[in-house]
């Protein structure tokens, strides 16, 4: 495309990138205020001038806001003529320094509504309220409890059993979502356009309104609820029958993972009416867990970060929180709710959303034990051509010796599963049953969280219709985009809560390196501007210094997992790593290690390294390192 001479130049920094709602600080530049992104680097954005902002309520230096798009301006640059984006203030959020505000501007950022329209909140209001419509078997006879981590506030699921000779009958009661939200109404397509509820530390952005998630719908304790149960028999091999129904249930408790934990070590007694039912659903997650093993099911060691807050709306601590047995019993209802429900739709060949996870390709396993045995792990013998079929049980087997590697040594914690996970195929939504390889399962779909994913609400409705129980069965011709949709917005989601944890961590570290007398060199906060790397570098030569395991490489440096429970994350640049050990680094062809030109040495993925920081970005969620050792 030919530009004429006389066409403006767009500035630097701008165009395209400044589209929507932007988080901004405001700065100030000379008797006006300029907005400074805070979550990628960039030229300022000029601000247009509201006069009619009060007295006493002007806009002040160092505040957290959102801009959005409010035309361009012409302005000379360096002796040019360009042309600028200006901007508006449409939100104050409050400080840049304080977490919550940042994950608030981090949301409306990433396009996340924070707010339901009113037409929607009045029609979730009305159906919490109404009249229930439907025919339901009354279950609330029947002890019942949930279990969910300690700060969950809606229970989408609940857990009955009680044994039948010699063998159990499990019911899983899930929300009756589909009683409340009905097809094409404002709730419906408010839910279909967000797609899945996003949780970020702190904070959520649910699905559906809190009239319907927090209330109506939440299988709360000792209050009757709308429920689908799946009832299965589980026999000696496994589940032999399951039937569905819409049912009335009454929980009796909310039981936390933390609590079933010691319950399960001894060290506290379950109490009736649910004693008798949470000790067969734990016989019933154990038998389940050894079918998973046989059948060679995906093994992956995984945790994820918890974060603390305090009243002031600051991060200020970080554990993992691991998968223990607790989970790990109501991992495997879920599943088995799950594929019985996926089972049924397929045979009556009934139009829904499967949760599909296709096989690897034989190439991406081939690499991956390349890669692994270049780490020094175990992996099992390969022959030298398989099928994608045989990929399948290849990988369960590796992910296997992967999970041995990590218990046995205490290393890798950080780096080898996620190394696994990359070797295969991204989960999606389809309406073709094409399976799920991670869990070795002929048939799965989501059912079992209706509460904050819509395809589980598809996925109700598909089965209530084909029972007869409703008559609002998904259109076949509408299931392909609603695929496309679902996924996508699960990838959104995804990428939002991993961006939100980065930078809460990196709000912990913040928090803790100053609580130990850590600050930036000739600067009174790096979250305002970054001092001369130099003395970033010496300062930072002086400590607290940390343990951690090199969790990635690329051609720019090391990523590292640190702290006692590897809570945080950072990076060593390469330049940090010449400047420390010299030296010409590179990337070796298996993306595994960087390798030293000069001298032969190695970096590898799960290597033990000491760092110590030399900045924190917190609203980005970026912390550079110095390697003091490796």
């Amino acid at each position: 495309m030919n530009r004429s001479p006389r066409a403006p130049h767009v500035a630097s920094g701008f165009g395209a990138v400044f589209d929507g709602p932007t988080a901004a600080v405001l700065i100030p530049k000379g008797r006006a205020l300029v907005a400074r992104r805070i979550f990628d680097r960039g030229a300022s954005i000029q601000l247009k001038q509201d006069r009619k902002r009060g007295a006493g309520n002007e806009l002040r230096p160092g505040e957290l806001v959102i801009v959005e798009p409010a035309g361009i301006q012409r302005a000379k640059q360096h002796g040019r003529m360009v042309t600028q984006p200006v901007g508006k203030v449409v939100r104050r959020l409050g400080s840049p320094d304080v977490t919550r505000d940042v994950l608030e501007a981090l949301m409306i950022e990433r396009g996340l509504r924070r707010t339901f329209p009113g037409t929607v909140e009045h029609h979730a209001q009305a159906a919490a309220t109404g009249e229930d419509l439907f025919t339901r078997r009354d279950l609330t006879d029947l002890a019942t409890f949930t279990m969910d981590p300690e700060g969950a506030k809606d229970y989408d699921d609940a857990i009955s059993a009680e044994a039948d000779g010699d063998r159990i009958r499990v019911w899983v009661h899930i929300a009756d979502v589909t009683s409340f939200v009905r097809p094409g109404d404002p709730v419906d397509k408010e839910a279909y356009r967000r797609a899945t509820s996003v949780y970020v530390p702190g904070a959520v952005e649910p699905m559906l309104p809190e009239a319907l998630s927090n209330q109506a719908c939440s299988l709360v304790p000792g209050e009757p609820r709308r429920a689908v149960s799946v009832e299965m028999l589980f026999g000696a091999d496994g589940m032999e029958s399951a039937a569905f129904h819409r049912t009335t249930i009454r929980s009796d408790a909310r039981l936390t993972y933390g609590q079933v934990d010691e319950i399960f070590a001894g060290a506290a007694r379950a109490q009736d009416p649910w004693a008798g039912p949470l000790d067969l659903a734990r016989k019933i997650g154990r038998s389940l867990q050894e079918l998973r093993e046989r059948r060679q099911a995906l093994e992956v060691e995984s945790s994820e970060p918890v974060f603390d807050f305090d009243r002031a709306g600051e991060a200020t601590e970080v554990h993992a929180e691991t998968q223990t047995e607790s989970h790990k019993v109501i991992e495997h209802l879920m599943i088995a709710a799950n594929e019985a429900v996926a089972r049924y739709l397929s045979d009556h060949h009934l139009p829904t959303l499967y949760r599909v996870h296709e096989r690897p390709e034989p190439e991406r396993v081939n690499a991956l034990v390349d890669q692994l045995v270049a780490l020094g792990v175990a992996t099992p013998p390969l022959p030298e051509h398989f099928t994608p079929q045989q990929a399948e049980v290849f990988v369960g087997e590796i992910s296997a010796f992967v999970a041995d590697h990590v218990r046995r040594t205490g290393t890798g914690r950080a780096s080898l599963s996620p190394l696994v996970l990359r070797a295969l195929k991204q989960a999606v939504y389809s309406p073709e049953n094409l399976g799920h390889s991670g869990l070795r399962s002929t048939h799965y779909c989501h059912f079992t969280s209706p509460i904050r994913r819509y395809p589980d609400v598809v996925a109700h409705r598909a089965l209530l219709a084909g029972l007869g129980l409703d008559d609002v069965a998904p259109k076949a011709k509408d299931l392909w985009e609603a695929a496309e949709w679902t996924s996508a917005g699960e990838r959104n989601a995804a990428a939002i809560e991993r961006k939100a944890d980065d930078v809460s961590r990196a709000f912990v570290l913040d928090r803790l390196l100053r609580e130990q007398g850590w600050k930036p060199p000739d600067a009174d906060s790096q979250r305002s501007r970054r001092p001369d790397r130099g003395a970033m570098r010496e300062h930072a030569q002086g400590g607290p210094f940390f343990a951690g395991e090199v969790s990635g490489v690329i051609g720019g440096g090391l990523f590292v997992a640190f702290g006692p429970d590897l809570e945080f994350e950072g990076m060593v640049p390469l330049r940090e790593l010449k400047e420390a050990r010299g030296g010409y680094w590179n990337l070796d062809d298996l993306e595994v290690k960087l390798v030293d030109e000069n001298s032969g040495s190695e970096i590898a993925i799960g290597a033990s390294i000491k760092v110590a920081v030399i900045s924190v970005e917190p609203a980005r969620g970026r912390v550079d390192l110095l390697p003091v050792s490796v």
